[in-house]
């Protein structure tokens, strides 16, 4: 089964809730006293500074599919001398309102973990814990003959040292633009060089899940256990537009779980979610912390 499309548009636009505020009261009052997983996506993450592929003001990609990386060392070459720029942009972000506050609810003991579509470990460096990488990680690179991983550190040193000056040289064409996934936009790569696993020489590709691969079945089955754990489930800054993510909304929604959604636009999971909250999430998810307090739960009686 695929689980991710190999081409995205932007979602319809739609007009954001007018009071976020009585939305997020009503939320807080369903995940009051309920063990709540929290189920994110892109949305969480831009305004840390990461383009997104579906808000309404996104713009339309087409990413590389494993098919195409797989398919020529001139598709790999393009990759990597991309994501030798863009995974610097990635690597530097820092957590934003929306990642601190679930943070924040993971301390207090409201929610008991981090399911996410993002690869940017965001999560982790706001103190997250725990945190299922759905689709993986850019810090990582796996060899895909021998299985080997190394840090994308160690990789970023080996390819600097097989192009040097690469990346001064393309900084002086003018500004790059960044991409999702790591990627960065750059037409010219043909004096790109790749590296090979040190292992046994086989191909390296980030430890992602690409357009056109399947979540592996552990993670999978690990993501529906943080479910079934759970009383509630959170869903931000996700359209919920592939099944890697829309599953375990209806997981949840058929096992008679109430369903939060908090999203900038309409997402495939609103027919059954509990509370839809159409705002930013950075604005509403800090929202929903203060509100979990139990001196702001006696005051939100007022306006509910």
């Amino acid at each position: 089964m695929r689980t991710r499309v190999t081409a995205w548009t932007p979602a319809a636009p739609t007009v954001a809730d007018a009071d976020p505020f009585e939305r997020a009261n009503i939320a807080a009052r369903v995940l009051d006293g309920r063990r709540t997983v929290v189920l994110t996506g892109a949305g969480v993450s831009t305004p840390s500074g990461i383009p997104d592929y579906r808000s309404p003001d996104a713009t339309p990609r087409s990413p590389m599919t494993i098919e195409q990386f797989l398919s020529s060392p001139e598709f790999r070459r393009h990759y990597w001398a991309r994501n030798h720029l863009g995974w610097r942009h990635m690597d530097s972000a820092t957590p934003n309102a929306a990642h601190r506050a679930i943070a924040d609810l993971q301390r207090s003991g409201a929610a008991t973990g981090v399911i996410t579509q993002n690869v940017d470990m965001l999560h982790l460096k706001a103190g997250s814990r725990p945190v299922l990488d759905l689709h993986g990680s850019y810090g990582r690179v796996i060899c895909l003959s021998c299985g080997h991983t190394q840090s994308r550190h160690l990789l970023a040193q080996a390819l600097e040292a097989a192009n040097p000056g690469f990346a001064d040289r393309a900084r002086g064409r003018g500004a790059i633009e960044v991409a999702p996934d790591a990627d960065a936009m750059l037409d010219d790569t043909s004096d790109f060089r790749i590296v090979d696993c040190t292992a046994c020489g086989g191909i390296l590709k980030p430890d992602i899940v690409y357009f056109g691969e399947s979540v592996p079945r552990p993670v999978v089955d690990r993501a529906f256990a943080m479910v079934d754990d759970a009383d509630a489930l959170l869903v931000a800054g996700s359209s919920l537009s592939v099944m890697s993510g829309l599953r375990f909304v209806r997981h949840a929604a058929r096992a008679g779980k109430p369903v939060v959604i908090v999203n900038r636009g309409r997402t495939r999971g609103d027919d059954v979610a509990t509370v839809k909250i159409d705002h930013r999430c950075e604005w509403v998810l800090p929202m929903l912390v203060d509100l979990s307090q139990p001196s702001a739960r006696r005051v939100s009686d007022i306006f509910v």
